[in-house]
């Protein structure tokens, strides 16, 4: 059983936050919130954070950080949040943090640990240009470490599998970039509340072990 149940997961893209999120959530009734399916929901359903990114997506914008942080609030206030939950992919800069406080706080909810992984960048670049994806589900897989059963075939959904034209070797180095830039911050902040775990296995099942570990 976790003592520590409200998390945030921070990595640099293909660092394995949503493969832990997977993994932790097949043990513990946490709800997994990554901004980028809520985003998705919030369009489909056509609620009004919906409607409002929609049209910003549109004319080429970024999403406003009032919106996200408003959909992760709307989320974070279900019921199945209340038994505990991962932030997979939010906050990204100190603004999203300082909010993210904020609409805890109105919620009656606190975080209890943000787990840093932190992956060697060419553990991460390795990650990134072996991924794959389904095209219907959106499901990822990775070449080398996770493929789908059947070549070209998604697990879940029969979908065809893919891989993303910018998931080359120069648009991940950019990307790993832009993470350390934006994201140390965030990562100093954490750390210096009390709240940061930092973790460096690559490993799976070791890495699951020590996650577990380090939550009890």
């Amino acid at each position: 059983m976790l003592t520590r149940k409200n998390l945030i997961f921070i990595g640099a893209p293909g660092a394995g936050k949503g493969t832990y999120s997977e993994l932790l959530t097949a043990q513990e009734p946490l709800a997994h919130i990554s901004t980028g399916d809520l985003l998705r929901d919030e369009i489909k359903r056509g609620t009004e954070l919906g409607m409002a990114a929609e049209k910003v997506m549109k004319s080429g914008g970024l999403v406003s950080d009032d919106i996200v942080t408003g959909m992760v609030k709307s989320r974070l206030s279900q019921p199945d949040a209340d038994n505990g939950f991962i932030l997979d992919g939010f906050p990204r800069t100190l603004k999203q943090a300082e909010m993210l406080n904020e609409a805890l706080a109105d919620l009656g909810k606190k975080l209890d640990c943000v787990v840093y992984f932190n992956i060697p960048d060419e553990v991460v670049i390795e990650r990134l240009t072996s991924r794959i994806l389904c095209r219907k589900c959106g499901k990822i897989y990775n070449r080398l470490y996770m493929p789908p059963k059947q070549e070209g075939v998604c697990d879940d959904c029969g979908g065809e599998i893919y891989q993303r034209t910018d998931d080359s070797e120069e648009t991940a180095k950019n990307r790993l970039k832009v993470f350390h830039e934006s994201t140390q911050p965030l990562i100093d902040f954490y750390r210096n509340a009390g709240l940061l775990m930092e973790m460096t296995a690559t490993d799976k099942s070791e890495g699951l072990a020590l996650l577990l570990e380090g939550l009890r």
